[in-house]
């Protein structure tokens, strides 16, 4: 291959990969630094993991707060270059591992966060999230739940752990390590006070302003407006404020005093209970609620990456979103910097198929090259585990998976079969009973659905109950009895997903996964009616009623998105993060994508399915 990577024919299919851990332990100077160690081990590609900006103390990267910023704890962009230019030196490429599903929310550094808990309905980056402004709990309509505290709201209230501070013209609450913004519209609950603090000085310029600033703010649009051209005003006029405000502070030392002296007599005093009312009408002002970190299972209305609070799920499907999270990406891509991707938690994603395409697309348009006949226009892998028999959709247009797959089967191939029977009565006899892995499983995956991921679940189920309201036939259905054939079907689904997408037929594989999910739901629960499983299986499958409208219609195929979204978080927290620690027959099956209650694969099999895998998927990655 020539030294000069423009001239390469794409996509670049990497021979072997080395995997690069980044954080401030590991810098993009010192990846440089061991290019050529590498090259001489073989290593065709260097395969990153996220190096975007993320907390600076992240280990992973995973937790990314900007896509179009370098992690400044992993080097800067001089350094990064350096660091391509060896790489490029050696005839090497670069495979990263890139996030789209979802982004850290845990400080400051996330602006689109920051400005929608600022801003609630109306900021510009409410529509990037997939935030529930309308919850079942009234209370929280038109605010973000924020499980962040170590205790109850109120213990965290009156010891004096919530603090408003004020700096350069903005208001914001300090909780521990955490910064969160105070929305403009509630700076009168301080400023009120700071006017009256002023009464002496009524006479002067700066009491005529500082009443001036509160009466823009009476005028600011509200935080629930969603009229574009309102918002559009409400983020020009906010900021005015803000720098009227601290022009004003810098001008008149009297107003800052005034301001600080109010926030002394916000913030409470512990041991005076009634010290911290004002605090209190201030805090439940905002955009957001704070609450005890052990509520976030039953009433958060953001979603998130499994259960993960601090990091938020993005609706990248929408083009706007996609446009913002890849700008940086296609950057590199276009320089030839990045040769590949591994993309994370596909499963995540509303529509999968479409997203791979759509990137294929730009990466193209990127590389200025026209969009190869197969639509691959870049080397891609998907990090999706495969369970059974189960195979990546050939509609897919990556080339492979990250290869938990093979890692595994390579794992069962080195497992004597012939001892199961001999390891199986071990292992009931430590644990005291027979532990049958499938039930295992079953339980599980319910107990996340009523503990983790209670939410997400309910959700579902609310969504389910009002399309049973649009057909005579299915209106009696309770809520309830609709939300447990939801919990049941997911629970008893064989896979982590389906992909259905909106205008396509339902796919053979799709159709067989929701039949099994439902008939082993309809056995395991002969109580509840069977025209409700019925009546799952045919919303599941895009059976439409022939009198739906389009808005029906719509909502119908947003519930199949979402349930399918749905699915693989409940499936990954009840199976890799709960059956994987408790059934240990044999340790060493326990891996991501393993399958434990599979003891050992034959010589011939393995073959086998390396056949298949050359036949079907030959520039797949072979994780070992």
């Amino acid at each position: 291959m020539t030294n000069d990577m423009t001239k390469e024919n794409h996509p670049r299919i990497p021979t072997c990969t080395y995997r690069l851990q980044f954080n401030r332990w590991f810098t993009f100077a010192q990846a440089r630094e061991i290019v050529p160690y590498l090259h001489a081990l073989g290593v065709s590609d260097a395969y990153a993991s996220p190096y975007f900006q993320a907390s600076a103390e992240s280990l992973h990267g995973y937790d990314i707060t900007d896509h179009n910023k370098l992690n400044a704890a992993v080097g800067s962009r001089e350094e990064y270059d350096s660091w391509i230019a060896e790489l490029h030196a050696h005839s090497m490429g670069q495979v990263l591992d890139f996030v789209p599903n979802h982004v850290g929310i845990a400080e400051p550094l996330n602006q689109w966060w920051m400005d929608v808990l600022e801003n609630g309905p109306s900021s510009r980056y409410a529509p990037y999230f997939d935030i529930d402004w309308h919850p079942l709990k009234s209370d929280l309509r038109d605010k973000v739940l924020l499980p962040i505290l170590s205790d109850q709201y109120g213990r965290v209230l009156e010891r004096g752990e919530l603090q408003v501070h004020f700096e350069e013209g903005t208001f914001y609450l300090r909780y521990g390590n955490r910064r969160l913004p105070i929305a403009p519209g509630t700076y009168r609950y301080v400023l009120d006070i700071a006017l009256q603090n002023l009464a002496e000085h009524k006479d002067k310029d700066f009491y005529a302003e500082l009443q001036s600033i509160l009466t823009a703010l009476e005028y600011l649009p509200k935080r629930t407006e969603t009229d574009p051209k309102r918002i559009a005003e409400r983020i020009r006029e906010k900021e005015i404020i803000k720098r009227r405000l601290e022009r004003r502070c810098a001008e008149a030392p009297q107003v800052q005093q005034a301001i600080e002296k109010a926030l002394a007599r916000i913030n409470g005093e512990p041991g005076d209970p009634r010290s911290f009312d004002a605090l209190d009408e201030l805090l439940n002002a905002q955009s957001y609620r704070l609450a005890f970190w052990r509520v976030a299972a039953e009433e958060i209305n953001y979603r998130r990456f499994f259960d993960v609070n601090d990091l938020a799920a993005i609706r990248v499907q929408l083009p706007k979103v996609f446009d913002a999270v890849h700008r940086l990406l296609l950057e590199l891509v276009n320089t030839h910097a990045v040769t590949g991707l591994r993309i994370d938690h596909p499963d995540g994603l509303y529509l999968p198929r479409e997203y791979f395409e759509k990137i294929q697309q730009r990466c193209a348009k990127a590389l200025a090259i026209a969009l190869p006949q197969d639509g691959r226009a870049i080397y891609m892998v998907a990090e999706k585990i495969l369970t059974g028999a189960e195979t990546l959709r050939k509609d897919w247009l990556v080339h492979g998976t990250t290869g938990y797959d093979f890692g595994n089967q390579v794992a069962q191939l080195l497992v004597d079969s012939s001892a199961e029977t001999a390891i199986t009565k071990t292992f009931h006899h430590s644990i005291g009973h027979s532990l049958h892995f499938g039930h295992l499983v079953y339980a599980k995956k319910l107990q996340v659905m009523k503990l983790a991921l209670a939410n997400d679940v309910d959700v579902l189920g609310n969504m389910v109950d009002r399309l049973s309201e649009q057909n005579r036939w299915y209106r009696d259905f309770t809520l309830e009895a609709l939300a447990r054939a939801v919990r049941e079907t997911i629970a008893c689904f064989p896979v982590y997903r389906t992909y259905l997408g909106p205008g396509q037929p339902v796919s053979e594989e799709d159709q067989q996964v929701i039949e099994r999910a439902v008939t082993a739901a309809k056995r395991r629960n002969p109580a509840i009616e069977e025209s409700i499983f019925s009546f799952l299986r045919d919303v599941l499958v895009f059976r439409f009623p022939e009198n739906l409208d389009a808005e029906a219609r719509a909502a119908h195929t947003h519930f199949v998105l979402k349930f399918q979204q749905s699915t693989g978080p409940i499936m990954a927290k009840g199976l890799e993060d709960t059956v994987f620690y408790i059934y240990n027959r044999l340790a060493a099956l326990n891996e991501v994508g393993g399958e434990p209650q599979q003891f050992g694969l034959s010589i011939e099999a393995f073959h086998e399915r390396n056949r298949d895998r050359q036949r079907n998927w030959p520039a797949t990655l072979l994780a070992t």
